[in-house]
């Protein structure tokens, strides 16, 4: 979608904007001191003063409070601003189109599983009398038992965000064989911020004795961290000052939150990412091009409900690609055993389905459909994703 059309509207309306609100504060500015000097005139002026000279001070304030914020000008000002303001709406509603309900599909949801990842969104976000609320009122009781480990996470994430690493600590290690299998060193990762934070607070001795009990387990197989830990003691009270001073890092304690959360996850048998939230993001860059077809197939809107595959297909951003899939660029087809994807001799791939339909059943040569190379059908390798 292109934005810069609305880009620059609005900076055209927020440049008339700001010189409309500095004209209005200057002619308020000056109203403010000609009426404090009047002030100051009339009440510096004796009690011998006659009524007359009154009259002329404030004759001559009326006079200059004209030509300060002459009507006019002012109307013109806003005048200014209110023509690229009325546009910029219209901008708005030409790049953006209002209505996406265009591109829904009358498509079966299973309500189960859809308010199943509703309930675990909250949970996972921490909105937990909303989660038990909406399981309640969809009927979906089974859902809350996500709630309790989702609750131990959460109470995790908190303490770490607050730099107490011993609840995660006290976790890591009542699944220490299983982070073992899935190859984490999430535990050790944990320590080693412990220590900093021990050699940084308390002192060389403490984190040494730190060290002994609790880094010495994992020297066998991470020599070289273990190391550079030990290092650290030398530059104990002048860390940041060190060649580690890496280790203080605040980015040090997201990127462990962020493990923290996918290990959990992990074991939990959840996605990293919520599914609720990684469907949305996926949805709001997949509609304009939607709506874009639906513009197209405004005469077939029956034909668009009846679909089973997308005409078209619809770019996303490697976060939301998490199988390793192969679709054939001549028939949209998805391969599969029985159609796999073929290498053919000039770097380009189809499904087998497709190459045997260009050779005619691999007795010809074929040219491929994407560069001039002759391509010849039992040359052709499978390939395996």
């Amino acid at each position: 979608m292109e934005l810069k059309g609305v880009k620059d509207a609005f900076d055209h309306v927020t440049k008339k904007q700001k010189m409309c609100s500095s004209k209005c504060h200057e002619a308020v500015e000056q109203i403010g001191q000609e009426i404090e000097q009047a002030l100051i005139k009339l009440q510096s002026a004796d009690a011998s003063t006659s009524c007359s000279d009154h009259k002329v001070i404030i004759a001559d304030l009326k006079t200059k409070l004209k030509e300060i914020a002459q009507r006019a000008q002012l109307e013109s000002s806003q005048k200014e601003l209110n023509g690229p303001l009325s546009k910029y709406p219209k901008q708005l509603e030409k790049s953006f189109n209002p209505d996406i309900s265009k591109a829904y599909r009358n498509v079966d949801f299973n309500s189960h599983t859809v308010n199943q990842i509703i309930a675990s969104h909250l949970y996972r976000e921490g909105l937990f009398e909303v989660g038990d609320c909406f399981a309640n009122e969809a009927g979906e009781h089974e859902a809350t038992a996500l709630k309790s480990p989702f609750i131990e996470m959460y109470h995790i994430q908190q303490a770490m965000k607050s730099h107490n690493l011993e609840p995660a600590l006290k976790w890591a290690s009542a699944n220490r064989e299983i982070l073992k299998q899935n190859g984490s060193d999430l535990e050790l990762k944990l320590h080693r911020l412990q220590y900093v934070e021990i050699l940084q607070n308390q002192g060389r001795d403490d984190a040494l004795k730190y060290a002994r009990t609790f880094l010495s387990p994992f020297a066998s197989s991470h020599m070289a961290e273990i190391q550079k830990l030990m290092a650290c003691l030398l530059w104990a009270g002048k860390l940041d000052s060190s060649p580690y001073s890496d280790l203080l890092a605040p980015i040090n304690w997201e990127k462990l939150g962020e493990e923290f959360t996918r290990q959990f996850c992990n074991l939990l048998g959840q996605s990293f990412e919520s599914p609720l939230s990684v469907s949305v993001a996926a949805g709001v860059q997949g509609i304009p091009t939607l709506l874009k077809l639906m513009n197209v197939m405004t005469s077939k809107k029956q034909e668009w409900q009846s679909m089973k595959q997308l005409p078209v297909p619809i770019e996303l951003d490697k976060e939301f690609q998490f199988h390793t899939i192969f679709v054939c660029p001549v028939t949209r087809d998805q391969a599969t055993e029985e159609n796999p994807p073929m290498l053919m001799s000039c770097g380009h791939v189809l499904c087998k389905q497709s190459i045997i339909k260009l050779s005619k059943s691999s007795t010809k040569t074929f040219k491929c459909p994407y560069c001039p190379a002759e391509i010849e059908a039992t040359l052709c390798k499978r390939l395996h994703f």
